[in-house]
């Protein structure tokens, strides 16, 4: 059975987050924080020195970049050997506001700095951070394959011999994807370029069973499928990420052991093959937040057979794997549904005070039982605080039911943010930040017991933890649900 896996990442305990308590930082000059970081990028400042354009950067031009003020790094490039992959940003600007001091970039600088990203802070999502710096991307040109032995180990890093390439690429349909692999000492995480800007999770399905690996994700009309043994074992759970701007998937693997790992594995049936999805048939198990059916308590049940019916509220994405086909299901049509999972607590509601929930998209799910239960059995309760993060007003969900909650139940507030508001939008807008944290999420009293929900995409979410630890709420405090 092929499991839609957890997004919690990284794990409280995990390497990456061993590593960030353990890397040596630098002091920063006043004015040179993140925050300044995210307002010098929102500027409108040109950060690139290319006044906008976008170009392709041989090896040969990336060397010259090579100065503090004239600085262009290159991650997931040449080291990867992968082709029309690798991004090259400059990140001269980024010298004074980097944590780790402007000798660590220079280490990088006029080169691929992929090796070096991964041992510090692999989990760090560059892409959001240095997206106003992109400078382009590699031009860097696959080899003919001398053997096979040669040939498979490219294969394994996520690169076809020339002649099937240019054979892949004569054909009508998607650009051909990628993929490649990278380690620490205790995670393998392989990353699928798909070439393709509106991947979403419900885009893709990842199963791994004893050394067999398996991911499948819709390109198009296409399966783009990545099958292997791998050469480890490794752990039951999984993380995976999706970065949408560039289509990028990652898929987090735990070892069973911490060695270093010589290659991946070995191509099993139909390994790294685009396959017309009417030519595939997979079984497809997605977790959904079970909801009320109304965020008043007076909302009447129908009454159904039996009494037993169930609320799900999901959102359809017409290129996804699982949800066009929940979509055309009709009245009769069965589906299989399991016990419940999760390790939330009721007994963290005991004696609270203050409860604060931020939510982005469909990570609304689980707030609407907490809101539920929190607004009619919680006698100590003197306030819930809802932030809201959505694109538009019309992805805010249930929100004249929100706004009706909130009038008439004067413990409760809510504040809608949207990233891409019109020009009538007269509330909040931008993404997650310290400024609109610290301004919404105010205890009541200085010693009040709060309680912190959040739930969104798997960046929000991580985001969103280490914004609120910076507002000193401590991790019993905190709790984090799967999007």
């Amino acid at each position: 059975m092929l499991n839609v896996p957890s997004q919690s990442f990284p794990a409280p305990r995990s390497q990456q987050r061993v590593a960030a308590g353990g890397r040596s930082k630098v002091p920063l000059k006043q004015g040179r924080s993140l925050m300044d970081w995210i307002r010098l990028t929102k500027s409108g400042k040109d950060l690139t020195g290319l006044k906008g354009r976008l170009i392709e950067v041989t090896e040969e031009e990336l060397k010259k970049h090579n100065k503090k003020d004239d600085c262009w790094v290159c991650i997931r490039g040449i080291i990867s050997a992968r082709f029309d992959i690798g991004f090259v940003y400059n990140v001269s600007p980024y010298m004074e506001y980097h944590p780790g001091g402007e000798d660590e970039l220079m280490r990088a600088a006029g080169s691929d700095g992929t090796e070096l990203f991964d041992q510090v802070h692999r989990w760090v999502n560059y892409e959001s951070m240095l997206k106003e710096c992109l400078v382009g991307r590699m031009a860097v040109k696959p080899t003919v394959l001398k053997d096979y032995r040669e040939e498979e180990k490219k294969v394994l890093n996520g690169m076809l011999p020339k002649s099937q390439v240019t054979e892949t690429l004569a054909k009508e349909g998607p650009s051909y994807p990628s993929y490649d692999w990278f380690q620490t000492d205790s995670l393998v995480t392989i990353a699928i370029y798909t070439k393709q800007k509106d991947i979403n999770l419900d885009s893709i399905i990842v199963d791994h069973q004893d050394d067999s690996f398996r991911a499948e994700t819709i390109i198009k009309d296409h399966l783009y499928l990545i099958h292997i043994g791998l050469s480890h074992e490794v752990q039951e759970d999984f993380s995976v990420r999706v970065i949408e701007s560039v289509g990028k998937i990652e898929i987090v693997l735990k070892k069973k052991e911490n060695t270093s790992w010589n290659f991946l594995g070995h191509p099993l049936e139909n390994h790294h093959s685009l396959i017309p999805r009417k030519d595939t048939g997979t079984e497809i198990v997605k977790p959904y937040t079970p909801i009320s059916g109304s965020l008043f308590s007076e909302f009447k049940e129908p009454v159904l057979p039996n009494n037993k019916y169930i609320y799900f509220l999901i959102k359809i994405y017409p290129t996804g794997l699982f949800t066009p086909e929940l979509d055309r299901l009709q009245i009769g049509d069965f589906v299989s549904v399991s016990s419940p999972e999760g390790n939330f607590k009721i007994s963290a509601f005991q004696e609270l005070e203050d409860l604060f929930l931020l939510a982005a998209g469909t990570g609304f799910t689980p707030m609407v039982k907490i809101l539920n239960y929190a607004l009619t059995d919680i006698p100590t309760l003197r306030k819930v605080k809802l932030m809201f993060f959505n694109k538009t007003e019309d992805d805010i969900i249930w929100r004249s039911q929100l706004e009706k909650l909130a009038f008439k139940d004067k413990r409760l507030d809510v504040e809608f943010v949207l990233s891409a508001p019109t020009s009538e939008w007269n509330g909040k807008q931008g993404h997650i930040s310290p400024a609109l944290l610290s301004e919404f999420f105010k205890r009541n009293l200085d010693k009040s017991k709060v309680l912190v929900c959040i739930c969104g995409p798997v960046p929000f979410t991580e985001q969103g933890i280490r914004l609120l630890h910076d507002l000193n709420f401590s991790k019993n405090e905190i709790h984090s649900f799967t999007a």
